[in-house]
């Protein structure tokens, strides 16, 4: 159910859980990336791949990682960019470490299926996060192989100075150091998703975190979550929240903050952008 209750009154309450929750648990997803100026489409789209978008006729970055590229020097051109304007490209407008200076000195933690980097960029303690669905920074065998990924900072920014049109140079072209099969991406798009010894450390620590806060006074904030895969933040949050009457639930959305009838008691929404939300708090 989408809850209106009064704006500020839900902002005042949310202050309060901040303060005196025992921790807080942040589930961010697209929207908060969104939120600091990580758009995939629009004028950003325009100022980096119009030649990408002349040829081919896709219209956002998003579509972009999925189009058969005619030549991997042109799909490593597309991606070099791709991953260099939102991962290695300082742009954050301020909404990440907004974020992080309303929890550096609480007991955190954070689950998030975005992919950007920007929470460790903000000051974000790396121990602290479970990045659920990949890196732009990582590649991996597309077999694969086997389980382990590579820091691509070097090669891509590589890639994105050397390339001519919209081609890079074959020799850039990056092999698996294993099997020799073209490498790929980070990126949980479909069963070759490498889950390497960072991952699974990482998913151990939050699942530690959770059980050593199992019954406490638990702020479960969640920002900028959609419904394309609410499996992995949105469902566990609600779940979670109904299990522990001394758990609340924060949900931050722009146009899309609801929660259920169950926990209704239990959540505050805030429908509203979560930068100006984030700046208010």
């Amino acid at each position: 159910m989408r809850y209106t209750r009064d704006y500020s009154a839900e902002i005042d309450r949310l202050k309060k859980e901040i303060k005196t929750a025992d921790c807080t648990i942040i589930g961010a997803g697209a929207g908060l990336s969104t939120a600091a100026g990580f758009t995939y489409s629009g004028e950003r789209f325009e100022k980096f791949f119009p030649d990408f978008e002349a040829k081919y006729g896709f219209h956002d970055m998003y579509s972009g990682g999925f189009f058969p590229f005619e030549t991997p020097e042109e799909m490593w051109a597309y991606w070099s960019r791709h991953i260099y304007i939102n991962r290695y490209m300082d742009i954050d407008n301020g909404t990440y470490k907004a974020l992080y200076e309303l929890v550096k000195d609480k007991d955190y933690f954070v689950i998030t299926t975005n992919v950007d980097h920007q929470f460790q960029k903000a000051g974000f303690d790396k121990s602290r996060l479970f990045y659920t669905q990949g890196d732009y920074g990582l590649w991996q065998c597309s077999e694969p192989c086997h389980n382990k990924t590579y820091d691509n900072e070097e090669t891509v920014r590589a890639m994105y100075e050397q390339q001519k049109d919209m081609r890079i140079p074959t020799e850039l072209i990056p092999y698996c150091p294993v099997c020799g099969k073209p490498m790929s991406m980070n990126l949980r798009a479909d069963d070759t998703f490498v889950e390497d010894e960072g991952w699974h450390r990482a998913a151990e620590r939050y699942d530690d975190f959770l059980q050593a806060h199992n019954g406490q006074h638990i702020l479960f904030l969640e920002l900028g979550v959609g419904y394309n895969t609410p499996v992995i933040i949105k469902y566990p949050f609600w779940k979670m929240t109904a299990q522990n009457p001394n758990a609340v639930y924060a949900c931050l959305n722009f146009g899309e903050a609801y929660a259920p009838d169950e926990i209704a008691k239990q959540s505050i929404c805030i429908n509203g952008d979560i930068r100006a939300v984030l700046e208010e708090l």
